[in-house]
């Protein structure tokens, strides 16, 4: 009887102890991932985007706040974000501080469902039963999104929801496409489809959740780099195995990271990826909800990409 009540209490313990990790540590080991990809033209000198995304804030965040404010000493040539910056009516104010010397550097946005409504609390376990949902449930409280728009216009980046760009950045000509979110079924990639203009040195596909229709339809185009976050990593993986979920259609294997994409390649392995195949690179993101705050296996990243 004692070696079971001695079993049991180490299972407890154990189970405490994983439960303290995920709540209290691990979300707040924040680590930089960094990338080369060979997007650019031969000869081209290499150009260093910074890729935030699913910062999920709150006021009094701080030491999030305060580690994406020391992402500019990385001094990036452009920044892109790819939603979910807020979890709160009032974090806007505090989201454009934590932005604040990044906004001084060329940058490109698209949003999240984050960004228009609020969390709520909902039994978590949800998130590993409907994991392809399109957001329905998530829709009960509207956040000041325009607020958090104009912030981001004013400093000069790019809003690219449903919407194409172009930016001169470090002597290269850039251009960009990008959806509204795909995960509340807000993509129109319809409306702003095509290749990229006559003289683009590259071309950049930029959306919140990585659905495969979003991304055949941008590789497509022939976007040789597709940007996207919303998986969280996972989130709570399996330590030596990965990620159970990607809260969309898209395969565990590229639940973040770097990787390759093509039109039509539903899921299969990079190995398979035809010559001339796109680059996705899928960002676990620097939060989540503030009603499920854990991180197990994945800590929350942001990515540095040398273009070269």
């Amino acid at each position: 009887m004692y070696t079971v009540w001695r079993g049991a209490a180490g299972l407890v313990g154990l189970g405490a102890g994983v439960l303290a990790w995920s709540t209290v540590v691990e979300p707040r080991a924040f680590a930089l991932r960094e990338f080369e990809v060979p997007v650019l033209p031969s000869g081209a000198a290499p150009l260093r985007v910074l890729h935030l995304s699913d910062l999920h804030l709150v006021p009094g965040q701080r030491a999030k706040a305060d580690w994406v404010r020391s992402l500019a000493a990385l001094e990036p040539d452009l920044v892109v974000t790819t939603g979910d910056n807020l979890a709160h009516q009032d974090a806007v104010p505090a989201v454009l501080d934590a932005y604040r010397d990044l906004l001084e550097i060329p940058g490109v946005f698209v949003l999240g469902s984050n960004d228009y409504y609020a969390p709520f609390p909902k039994n978590p376990f949800r998130y590993f039963g409907d994991s392809h949902g399109t957001g329905a449930g998530t829709v009960r409280y509207e956040l000041p999104t325009a607020e958090l728009v104009a912030g981001f216009r004013s400093a000069g980046w790019l809003d690219l929801t449903n919407a194409r760009g172009r930016l001169e950045v470090a002597g290269l000509s850039l251009e960009f496409v990008g959806v509204d979110d795909p995960h509340l079924g807000l993509d129109r990639y319809d409306e702003v489809a095509g290749p990229a203009s006559p003289g683009t040195d590259l071309f950049v596909g930029v959306t919140h959740a990585p659905y495969l229709r979003v991304l055949d339809a941008m590789t497509a185009d022939d976007a040789g780099l597709v940007l996207a976050g919303h998986t969280h990593g996972g989130q709570v993986c399996v330590p030596f195995y990965g990620a159970l979920v990607t809260n969309c259609d898209l395969g565990t294997d590229r639940v973040k990271g770097l990787s390759r994409w093509w039109p039509g390649a539903d899921n299969a392995p990079s190995a398979q990826a035809p010559a001339g195949a796109s680059w996705l690179e899928v960002s676990a993101g620097l939060g989540a909800s503030p009603y499920s705050p854990f991180r197990l296996a994945c800590r929350p990243e942001a990515t540095l990409l040398t273009l070269v």
